[in-house]
């Protein structure tokens, strides 16, 4: 194991679980992440997702969407009763939690739909220790436009010009109770937004740069001006069609280099300090040679064989992303 790598806290901002049928995550699994996988690939802490599908605007919609996100919540903090983990809230938890050796769970929410109209409920999931909530995921919701809308859902290439009025709210309340704002999955006029009214800093945890693979999930270089601009920060992820445009009638492959390369775009249009890594493994997310959690390694040696040092290596697998999540937990409105 390289010696940088072995001592950097080794953060990823964006894991998919399976639901409702969770395997035992402390033994070896189909999945790409498991704890195993994780002590293998000395992957310290992991972000793992509460996701929720979108699905119908309407009461029932909304409360099942609710009950399966806090479901889920609950589930990922259990996972940290596995010996030698531990559940971490704060950057100080994370941090303390690596400097003890062992591995860190955390959660987040993806897709504001679960939210309803409810406001409440963003309190409630920072209270279960969430991280962040992503906006929305593919299809409008209540909050924002999407860039993937949903025809199957009856959705119109725009719905709400970007935010809504109350995605705006929304935006509000996540800086008052320190939740952060993902802005992954959301159109380019909802993130450009986002990022313009949000009093803290938004983070893209999981995205890649159009400018190197045109796909709407990817940021411009006019969004990722913006996350500079408000102090935020582009998550780089390890999702093939992300990266490179795929061949005619064959899926999107990719490698560690195309991923990396990535990087070395974000990190020359804006900045090393903007600029983080993640898998979305379990979800789409899986490129040669980091193909799952094990592999963590590999994205260090790629750095380092282009020059990034130990201090860079560190601040783009955690540190960045844990100066930007205190700078959302100190706001004070």
């Amino acid at each position: 194991m390289n010696a940088i790598h072995a001592k950097t806290l080794v953060l990823d901002t964006h894991i998919d679980i399976r639901w409702p049928e969770t395997p035992d995550w402390t033994q070896e699994t189909r999945q790409l992440v498991d704890l195993p996988k994780m002590r293998q690939g000395q992957m310290s802490a992991a972000i793992f997702i509460a996701y929720v599908p979108q699905g119908r605007r309407d009461a029932s919609g909304h409360a099942q969407a609710t009950v399966r996100a806090e479901a889920m919540l609950q589930h990922i903090r259990n996972r940290a009763t596995a010996p030698g983990t531990r559940f971490c809230a704060t950057p100080d938890a994370l941090e303390a939690c690596f400097a003890a050796g062992d591995t860190a769970v955390l959660s987040a929410v993806e897709n504001g739909y679960a939210m309803g109209h409810d406001l409440s409920r963003i309190a409630a999931w920072r209270a279960l220790g969430a991280v962040y909530l992503t906006l929305t995921h593919d299809g409008h919701n209540e909050i924002s436009d999407s860039a993937r809308p949903k025809a199957n859902l009856g959705d119109a290439p725009s719905e709400h010009g970007g935010l809504s009025a109350f995605g705006e709210t929304a935006v509000a309340e996540m800086n008052r109770q320190g939740l952060m704002v993902d802005v992954s999955h959301v159109a380019k006029s909802g993130m450009l937004r986002a990022a313009q009214i949000s009093r803290t800093p938004v983070v893209a945890t999981h995205t890649a740069c159009v400018a190197l693979c045109p796909h709407p999930r990817g940021l411009d270089d006019e969004q990722l001006d913006a996350l500079r601009a408000c102090g935020g920060l582009a998550q780089i992820t390890a999702v093939p069609a992300f990266l490179k445009s795929p061949p005619p009638n064959a899926p999107a492959q990719a490698d560690v280099a195309d991923l990396v390369d990535h990087i070395d775009h974000a990190v020359a249009r804006i900045g090393l300090d903007h600029v983080g890594i993640s898998s979305d493994f379990d979800g789409g997310g899986a490129v040669a040679g980091w193909a799952n959690a094990a592999q963590c390694e590999a994205i260090t040696l790629e750095l380092l064989k282009r020059g990034y040092g130990a201090r860079e290596i560190g601040l783009l697998w955690s540190g960045n992303f844990l100066r930007v999540w205190r700078q959302v937990l100190r706001f004070t409105p």
